[in-house]
């Protein structure tokens, strides 16, 4: 029998391409091959790409070079793949082939082809596939956490962002789909999932005809998984329909993620973002109100083109009112293809970068003192692993989202991918310190 070759994947980019990255290892590994071979010895190495940003570009351009460099054999896939596939095509001959964000279900056909001697373009113009709970799976993730996707694509056209473009339109997949997927990760132990899509207080729009957020989460409700998160959870989605589901959902933790981008009603305007500036103020009041334990994590991008001084002063004394939990920053980014890409009076980029700077500055102390009310507190704590040489257990706390938030570092003893109780003794600006509590 002739054996199968050896693939590895490189993942680049956000949650949403590593859901992609577990659906086509899950795919490979049921056709046979192997899938747990590091880059050196694959035969072939997937490359799943990220064009967000010009850093994620510049990221993913650097570790296709590399492995060029390294006669290794390219599969292309994700969003560059979808933006610039017939440019890696002709920049780089070790490129096998290319596999756009809604054909990464092709993978296995894609390799096969590749095997035969095919240099192969997997690249849909308008990506419209979605996975669902039937289709493999091999999770990269801890052991106690995944990732849940919800829907995909997007139907807003925010002036700065790619997304539409690289990802199609808004799809939901059922709530009943996602309810046995939910299931499915709860028997393999999972005791953390993340809900993903571009627009998650829009999920259902496309299916039911009206968001339905709200049933989604109670449905969920029902899974026997201990906590269940939000992301991307636009505004002016947040009724008090979904606010309610949120507070009245045992498993469904009070953690807001909310891509705000800026606080100035002109600027909102100019990035086409569908809401203005004092929907901001009234939102988050709301929330603070109906959810007093709501943690709020929010993101901001500075530098946007015809940002003033005094556009970016009404965005710090924002950060100031509100005093978010965590706060993410980002300096615009021009886009190819995207309206904010040929707009005038564009930021020079070391303002940009004292801005973001200065609005970090300014949320460090907010940070700091979030945590710090942890200090005396029996928190519950996901562990996700163990320092092999000290025995330190490293976890998160529900106010901490994985990979963007901080950590919870722990003394004693407790099983990876559990949640115990930790009684924090001490914090820093980003991360929290404790020991196990035993019932001893």
């Amino acid at each position: 029998m002739i054996s199968k070759p050896a693939i590895a994947i490189t993942h680049l980019g956000c949650e949403k391409n590593r859901i992609d990255s577990e659906h086509m290892l899950g795919l490979l590994a049921q056709a046979g091959y192997d899938v747990g071979a590091d880059e050196e010895s694959a035969d072939y190495v997937i490359v799943n790409t990220c064009s967000f940003i010009q850093d994620a570009r510049e990221e993913s351009v650097r570790t296709l070079v590399e492995l060029a460099e390294a006669g290794k054999k390219i599969a292309i896939a994700g969003c560059l793949a979808q933006h610039f596939h017939q440019e890696l095509l002709d920049e780089l001959p070790e490129a096998v082939a290319v596999v756009g964000t809604g054909d990464y279900h092709k993978i296995v056909d894609v390799i096969e082809r590749a095997e035969r001697g095919d240099r192969v373009r997997a690249v849909s113009a308008q990506p419209t596939y979605i996975a669902d709970e039937t289709v493999p799976r091999y999770r990269t993730t801890t052991e106690g956490v995944a990732y849940l996707r919800v829907a995909e694509g997007c139907d807003y056209r925010c002036a700065f962002c790619i997304i539409p473009h690289l990802r199609g339109k808004q799809r939901s997949r059922s709530i009943e789909s996602i309810v046995a997927e939910a299931q499915q990760l709860a028997d393999q132990g999972v005791s953390e999932l993340v809900l993903i899509s571009q627009i998650s207080t829009n999920y259902g729009l496309d299916l039911y005809g009206k968001p339905m957020l709200a049933e989604l989460l109670r449905a969920l409700g029902t899974v026997d998984v201990p906590w269940i998160r939000i992301h991307y959870a636009y505004p002016t989605g947040l009724t008090e329909t979904v606010i309610a589901a949120i507070r009245e959902t045992p498993n469904v933790l009070p953690y807001l993620d909310l891509p705000l981008q800026h606080s100035h009603p002109d600027l909102l305007r100019a990035m086409n973002r569908p809401w203005h500036g004092h929907v901001n103020d009234a939102i988050v009041e709301r929330i603070k109100a109906a959810l007093p334990a709501a943690v709020l994590r929010t993101t901001f991008i500075v530098g946007f083109p015809g940002e003033t001084e005094a556009h970016h002063n009404h965005l710090l004394e924002f950060v100031a009112r509100h005093e978010f939990d965590h706060v993410g920053v980002f300096t615009f980014s021009p886009e190819e293809g995207t309206p904010a890409f040929d707009l005038p009076d564009r930021v020079p980029q070391a303002l940009m970068d004292a801005r973001r700077d200065e609005l970090m500055q300014l949320q460090q102390p907010i940070a700091a003192r979030r945590n710090r009310a942890c200090v005396g507190q029996v928190l519950d704590v996901l562990v996700e692993q163990e320092n092999p040489r000290t025995g330190e257990l490293v976890g998160r706390a529900a106010r901490f989202a994985p990979e963007v938030d901080g950590l919870v570092y722990a003394r004693g003893t407790a099983t990876l991918g559990t949640i115990v109780p930790v009684a924090i003794e001490d914090s820093e600006v980003y991360d929290l310190y404790g020991r196990v509590v035993t019932g001893d």
